[in-house]
């Protein structure tokens, strides 16, 4: 059986420290990208339309009148 000395017991825990939260950084990673693409699926599904809803787009068309001498629409 080997004795470690004081300084590889450091290296060793420090080493460990290190690794743990690693696995803690991407276990968290993950949870955020899991709940953030949850997120994204719940708003992309707010946003379809329901079957059988009426959709009302209303636009203003502008004519032109003849005030514009650079026009080539003749009144």
């Amino acid at each position: 059986m080997t004795t470690l000395s004081p300084v590889e017991r450091r290296e060793r825990r420090r080493r460990r420290r290190r690794q743990e939260l690693t696995r803690w950084g991407i276990r968290v990673g993950l949870a955020l990208l899991v709940f953030l693409l949850g997120v994204a699926l719940g708003q992309a599904l707010h946003d379809i339309p329901k079957p059988g809803e009426t959709t009302t787009v209303e636009r203003t068309l502008r004519i032109p009148t003849g005030g514009n001498p650079g026009s080539t629409v003749a009144p």
